[in-house]
């Protein structure tokens, strides 16, 4: 069985592309395909296989700003004589071409969150910039048709999440099997905690890490920030001597962050989260705000602490009642049920789904659809 798989850009390590290097361990031969390629961005096990970038790949350092042009890119990408395609999808990458025998697997991370579920906050509140904020409004009504046409190329979605399931059928309406992300929950470990807070994600504006910041310097509070993005100096100018950015580290730092971290915050709705699994597999709570997949994750007393408004001062909040629990709080119970984040989980599932056994596959077309 030849395998393909399709990821939206391949610039940096972040939830998607350890889902991209999960695929690519369990399909050993596989092509990678995508619009956007940096090899030394990317780990040395996604460079080690033969990676096709589209005709847009010298335009890569402004890959924000070349969306209208990405659906023409990835419909000349050439997956003749793929079996089984691979669509890791919270770009436009399910919008490929494939052939009536090809088997197209969608596995979704988001509907594009700038077109559906985030499109108004993106839109008035979050891009900066007129020019942006222009582009999206003279595009976004074409993206959006592209978008839900390029669905019907799919014949499988998979979710990260319940509440990306839910998204899917939004803004879809085709249904999805729910797969949680790879996670190597038994590679933490848990130390005594020392004095600060940790962030570990890409700095940009729908993560609201600007409520993580102001909240900790108006309280007087440690914080940690791992990560990149355009939001960089914006956030170093609110911050103060109490917040350290440490920008992109390797995986051993980072768990050691974790580890002796007091507290993982998440100021941002979470399509799934997976900061939030590696952070409870090394013992240590999250503050979060309470939409979004860590309504899923969070499930052992204790492990979150919630917060409904999207403000600096109600995380705060959520912050106090932290620490309120602190003392009593068990990490063997934080760690106890993420057995159904690890990677031999998400290896088994995707491995019945790959069988060519699979009867959803087998099944005359016009029968399929009607199943779903």
């Amino acid at each position: 069985m030849r395998v393909a798989i399709v990821h939206y850009w391949l610039l940096n390590m972040r939830g998607g592309e350890k889902v991209v290097e999960a695929l690519c361990r369990l399909f050993p031969e596989a092509d990678l395909f995508t619009l956007f390629y940096d090899p030394e961005s990317v780990s040395p096990l996604i460079r080690s296989r033969r990676v096709t970038a589209s005709f847009l790949n010298p335009l890569r350092r402004y890959y924000r700003s070349a969306v209208p042009l990405m659906p023409l890119a990835l419909e000349h990408l050439d997956l003749r004589g793929y079996d089984l395609v691979i669509s890791s999808e919270s770009g436009p990458a399910k919008g490929v071409i494939t052939q009536t025998s090809t088997r197209h697997v969608c596995y979704c991370h988001t509907p594009m969150r700038f077109l559906w579920e985030f499109h108004h906050d993106y839109l008035h509140d979050w891009t900066r910039g007129s020019l942006r904020k222009a582009s999206l409004a003279v595009f976004g009504n074409y993206l959006r048709l592209w978008d839900y046409c390029s669905a019907g190329r799919v014949t499988e979605f998979f979710a990260n999440s319940e509440n990306v399931r839910r998204r899917i059928f939004k803004a879809y309406r085709r249904d999805a099997t729910v797969i949680y992300p790879p996670v190597a929950v038994e590679e933490f470990c848990w130390k005594p905690a020392e004095d600060y807070y940790l962030v570990v994600s890409e700095l940009v504006p729908y993560k609201r890490i600007e409520d993580a910041v102001v909240a900790c310097v108006r309280s007087g509070r440690r914080l940690k920030i791992v990560g990149k993005g355009p939001e960089f100096k914006r956030l170093r100018r609110l911050a103060g001597s109490m917040v350290e950015f440490c920008g992109r580290v390797s995986d051993g730092e980072l768990k050691d962050l974790y580890a002796r971290s007091r507290a993982l915050l998440m100021p941002g709705e979470e399509d799934f989260g997976i900061t939030a699994v590696e952070s409870l597999a090394s013992g240590k709570p999250v503050v979060a705000l309470g939409r979004g997949g860590i309504l899923e994750i969070a499930t052992a007393p204790n492990a979150a602490f919630l917060y409904r408004d999207a403000t600096s001062a109600a995380l705060v909040g959520a912050i106090e009642q932290f620490e309120k629990s602190e003392p009593k709080i068990d990490p063997r119970q934080l760690t106890a049920s993420l057995g159904r984040f690890s990677e031999a989980e998400f290896a088994a599932k995707f491995k019945a789904m790959a069988s060519e056994s699979d009867p959803t596959f087998r099944t005359e077309p016009a029968q399929r659809w009607r199943q779903t």
